[in-house]
């Protein structure tokens, strides 16, 4: 009866600890891989960056009209038409603080839209959910960011989850 026991025992033991290794399953993304694959290309960012190459393409526009005018400027003053570098010079001081102005104020607001950015909760909160949904649906019970890898000293590439969050995003249809 001792024995039985005994057996039970460890039989309940090594059934516990078999359970437990099967539990532990452990799997692997890569947030930056997600980010550029998925976030990189949705309409926010789209808008930014957008918004961002009018910006640049207005900033050399008025820069060539100010290059312009001090051209002439300087055309004027080596002919003598100091009336005329004159007027010019004024234009080009007023075109001078105004392309100033808005450079900063472009920039500022450009700054404020890429903040907003990366301080989306939403798109977080959507990886996180569809990390969550795909880590249950395959019994991973934890996933690790290969971007803190800090812990990390090895993975297989059996755990990688990556591109299936990246497709998952894609087909959810995400922003």
């Amino acid at each position: 009866m001792r024995k039985y026991i005994l057996f039970a025992s460890m039989a309940f033991i090594l059934a516990g600890i078999v359970e437990a290794q099967t539990l532990t399953r452990f799997a692997v993304v890569d947030l930056n891989r997600v980010y550029m694959a998925y976030f990189s290309e949705s309409r926010p960012v789209r808008e930014y960056n957008e918004r961002r190459a009018r910006v640049q393409a207005e900033l050399d526009r008025m820069t060539v009209e100010l290059n312009n005018l001090r051209a002439q400027m300087a055309d004027a003053r080596s002919r003598g038409n100091t009336e005329q570098a004159l007027r010019l010079e004024i234009e080009v001081n007023r075109n001078t603080d105004f392309l100033r102005t808005y450079y900063q104020d472009q920039m500022r607001a450009l700054e404020t839209q890429l903040t907003n950015l990366t301080q989306d909760t939403s798109f977080l909160e959507q990886i996180y959910d569809e990390i969550r949904f795909i880590a249950e649906s395959e019994g991973y019970s934890a996933v690790l960011n290969l971007g803190d890898t800090a812990g990390i000293l090895w993975y297989s590439p059996t755990v990688d989850i990556t591109d299936r969050l990246i497709r998952s995003l894609h087909s959810r249809g995400g922003r």
